[in-house]
């Protein structure tokens, strides 16, 4: 893991940090940046969203989608966590922690927009991230490779109407036309220009395109900072007010993360799936794309909404809750290769 990737959490404490401080001192900048939108998307916002996705989405190959059928058991276990059951789940969390639990001690103009934000964060299933998590578990490349594929693939037409249809069972309005504008704009174009991209590099080698991959990395992450920077600069006088929101927030997050990497490691095993497929399998039925959540938010609820708020929550606890999930993955690998059918 590179340095940014391997502190990711600490850089997003600080971006807090520095965030509320500048919103507090220098809030007119800040606003003036939230003005700058056509139908409703926020320029800036959308600009630091693209420098985020697409060098992520630069390392996809969709040519690899013809490997799915050499893994389909552990493929089909993580289609089944990542769309049938974590977006579900998520919502379920939701509702008993934010509109219950918590709700007494959050504020109540908010709550639907917290629910909406964990909604948003569940319903896309990580990108980037996952090569990393996979790596560490010593996962099968090409499994890996071929599943995130077959995710973006399904994205691009299941991430609107999943998130709609959440969003509509939780009582939350959902506003189709900026829904639809964030994933043209997050995604379908994002992927075209990711894999032009990919294409012109390949055609100067295999080199080429892993000199940009490195060099786009810390592009890429700092432009999330930015981002995160922004968003608490508008996020500042809630979270001055009520600090352990953010707390608050990560309960959901964090229960369902290790329920859905639980559950997916547990089918794997019972289906008769190789170790080197179950790990990968349960970080990416675990995680979430959180920059396309950030994104979705923004566009969807605004820049001082609490969705946009959850959504960054997701950021903050991602490093360390996925990190300790490749821990107990690594650490019951004994266990794991015990338990399969003879």
């Amino acid at each position: 893991m590179s340095i940014f990737e391997r502190y990711l959490t600490l850089w997003v404490f600080l971006c807090i940090i520095v965030g509320v401080v500048l919103g507090q001192i220098i809030p007119a900048p800040f606003h003036w940046l939230g003005t700058l939108e056509i139908a409703k998307v926020n320029l800036p916002v959308g600009l630091l969203i693209w420098v985020m996705i697409i060098p992520m989405l630069l390392r996809i190959d969709f040519g690899a989608l013809h490997e799915v059928k050499k893994h389909w058991r552990g493929i089909g276990v993580t289609l089944f966590v990542n769309w049938a059951v974590k977006p579900f789940s998520m919502a379920l969390l939701g509702w008993i922690f934010i509109r219950h639990l918590f709700a007494p001690y959050l504020p109540a103009e908010q709550l639907d927009s917290y629910v909406a934000g964990l909604i948003l964060l569940a319903a896309a299933p990580c990108t980037a991230m996952v090569f990393v998590w996979s790596r560490l578990v010593n996962g099968e490349p090409l499994f890996t490779l071929s599943q995130v594929a077959l995710n973006d693939t399904i994205m691009v037409f299941a991430f609107a109407p999943l998130v709609a249809l959440l969003l509509g069972l939780s009582a939350i309005v959902v506003p189709w036309d900026t829904l639809l504008v964030s994933v043209v704009l997050y995604i379908v174009i994002p992927v075209l220009l990711a894999q032009l991209w990919r294409k012109m590099l390949l055609a100067r080698g295999e080199d080429a395109l892993q000199r940009t991959l490195h060099a786009l990395g810390p592009i890429s992450i700092s432009a999330l900072l930015l981002t995160l920077v922004l968003l608490f600069a508008f996020q500042g006088k809630a979270i001055v007010e009520q600090p352990l929101i953010i707390l608050m927030l990560a309960v959901p997050i964090t229960l369902q993360v290790y329920f859905n990497s639980a559950l997916a490691y547990w089918l794997n095993r019972r289906s008769g799936e190789a170790h080197c497929v179950a790990g990968p399998s349960a970080l990416i039925g675990a995680s979430n794309f959180f920059e396309l959540a950030v994104a979705a938010a923004i566009s969807l609820f605004g820049f001082e909404s609490g969705a946009a708020l959850a959504t960054v929550v997701g950021v903050l606890i991602e490093v360390p809750v996925m990190l300790s999930v490749v821990y107990l993955v690594k650490r019951s690998a004994g266990w794991y290769q015990a338990g399969l059918p003879r």
